[in-house]
């Protein structure tokens, strides 16, 4: 059968609405599958972002949030998540989605959530600010690393005869901001100092000059006079980095 090479305007929009009608489901399929896809790469892109997360990572959970509903994109063919400019996977991030083939370029970030589970210290009972932490009130479990920018406490020996800064409830995760700061040394004591460079270490005393809390740098002057800056690293010890 041949057809002629002229179309009525009416016949034509009846075929054009008729192919719109046909076509209406294809194109919502394949929206969800695009939605699907986006999201198993969206997964895929977090992942490889925590290979390096940690040797006590004993297992990796993403979970996918939505975009916002206020949102109204315009149509795309080719969605790209990608990485924004330095995201930490931990705990709550985010994943940036551009449009890279569409009548309107967008970029837009989705939110996720970056759960890394391993083995910590929880509480086993309600604890106190200011009480002091024994072994009997803690006990390992699996715990989510990430669920807090403080790190997870992993060893017994460095929390047990610590003051509490914050109260813990039973089953919560003991994190390092959790515990106050130690006092290694008073300003005035006598501390042992330790210069460390690129493959040697020299050892000296000096006098504090002010308080050698932990994770605060601390002042002390040497037996020579000079007046050195470190980091107090133990009992009546600081550590400088030359």
């Amino acid at each position: 059968m041949e057809f002629l090479g002229f179309v009525s305007p009416g016949l034509a929009r009846v075929c054009f609405i008729a192919a719109l009608v046909l076509l209406a489901p294809i194109v919502r399929a394949d929206a969800q599958a695009i939605d699907a896809g986006i999201e198993q790469q969206v997964r895929a892109l977090a992942l490889a972002g925590t290979q390096h997360a940690g040797a006590g990572v004993t297992r990796i959970e993403i979970q996918v949030g939505q975009l916002d509903p206020r949102l109204h994109l315009a149509p795309c063919q080719r969605v790209e998540p990608y990485l924004p400019a330095g995201t930490r996977l931990w705990g709550k991030a985010r994943i940036g989605l551009k449009c890279t083939q569409g009548p309107t370029a967008w970029n837009v970030y989705l939110p996720i959530t970056v759960k890394l589970y391993g083995q910590a210290l929880v509480a086993t009972a309600p604890l106190a600010v200011g009480a002091v932490v024994t072994e009997a009130d803690l006990v390992q479990a699996e715990v989510d690393l990430a669920e807090d920018s403080s790190l997870a406490v992993v060893d017994a020996q460095l929390a047990v005869g610590r003051t509490l800064a914050r109260a813990l409830n039973p089953g919560q995760s003991l994190r390092q901001a959790h515990l106050k700061p130690r006092q290694w040394f008073a300003a005035g004591e006598t501390v042992k100092v330790v210069a460390m460079g690129s493959g040697f270490s020299i050892a000296g005393e000096g006098q504090a000059l002010t308080p050698g809390v932990e994770g605060q740098p601390a002042r002390v002057r040497t037996e020579s006079g000079r007046v050195l800056t470190g980091m107090p690293a133990g009992e009546h010890r600081m550590d400088v980095s030359m």
